[in-house]
């Protein structure tokens, strides 16, 4: 057990790459501060898997429902890892959690406030959310200070690398599609852009304790502008245009820039105010309530032993 004589030793510890473990004497400020990161983490995967779970029966051919299965089990797994975690930190327990998150008392990510309407939208999240996802998880995975959150992102991260190949091979499968395909592809592109360039958040604070505290490694406006550079030749080398009428490229330096992002949706989905927050809620909420039988069984089997 590590114990710090004050918050500035501590954060001397972590500017040295030290680690932190549960058992360690940690501030509470750190503490606190690293638990509602992952807690959102957690609530993000969860509610990502009842999205990747509506899809099972919905995706086109057999090979295709695998994969949404597939990755179900993946995004389910990774929310009962970060849960376990963030329990760990004493702050709720995973009941207390999973409660506040079911009374939308707690967040989750901006992606997961939105309705995917077709196969095509499917796409565009596989191609470009769980894209960025895996890019702001290996910013705090580089750096990350909490020992137990660092050795659970090596899994996530490795399992989100396939699915973020996944969306790669689907987005290449649409733009050699037919000319329906295409436009489907691009109708999904074209709702769905804005809400994966939001999902880094808006410029971080120069005083942001999370950077200072090594849980995140890198500045939001630098993987955001890392996703742009990357993901805009990638649409348009498919054949599919980005929607943004600002876009341009630097003929200097050869950077994309886009227009000033409006990060009012950003904010309402936050207060669990997005386009489809209120119907995502009440599908979680549905959801657990019909596997309350899988967990009095469980719950009577360990008292039975």
């Amino acid at each position: 057990m590590k114990r710090w004589e004050s918050l500035e030793d501590f954060e001397a510890f972590i500017v040295d790459g030290g680690i932190v473990e549960p058992s360690d004497e940690m501030p509470d400020v750190y503490r606190l501060a690293v638990f509602k990161f992952i807690e959102l983490h957690a609530n993000s995967e969860y509610m990502g898997g009842l999205t990747e779970r509506d899809w099972i029966p919905k995706a086109p051919g057999l090979h295709r429902k695998l994969t949404a299965l597939a990755k179900t089990q993946d995004e389910i797994g990774h929310a009962h890892l970060l849960y376990m975690i963030a329990a760990d930190l004493g702050v709720k327990t995973r009941d207390e959690m999973m409660e506040d998150l079911l009374a939308g008392t707690t967040n989750f990510h901006n992606v997961f406030h939105y309705r995917v309407h077709s196969w095509g939208d499917q796409v565009a999240v596989a191609y470009l959310v769980d894209a960025a996802a895996l890019a702001s998880q290996q910013a705090v995975f580089k750096n990350c200070s909490y020992g137990p959150y660092k050795r659970i992102l090596r899994r996530i991260i490795a399992e989100e690398g396939f699915h973020m190949r996944n969306g790669e091979e689907l987005l290449l499968t649409m733009a050699s599609g037919t000319d329906i395909q295409r436009t489907m592809m691009q109708d999904s592109i074209n709702r769905w852009w804005l809400p994966a360039i939001q999902l880094f958040g808006p410029d971080s604070r120069l005083d942001d304790p999370l950077l200072r505290w090594n849980i995140k490694s890198e500045r939001n406006e630098v993987l955001r502008d890392r996703y742009i550079q990357k993901f805009v030749p990638q649409l348009l080398n498919a054949g599919f245009q980005v929607p943004d009428s600002g876009l341009y490229q630097d003929g200097e330096t050869g950077r994309w820039c886009i227009s000033d992002i409006d990060w009012e949706p950003l904010k309402a989905t936050m207060r669990n105010g997005g386009p489809d927050s209120k119907r995502r809620l009440i599908d979680a909420q549905a959801a657990w309530k019909d596997a309350s039988w899988v967990r009095d069984a469980l719950d009577e089997a360990v008292v039975s032993q």
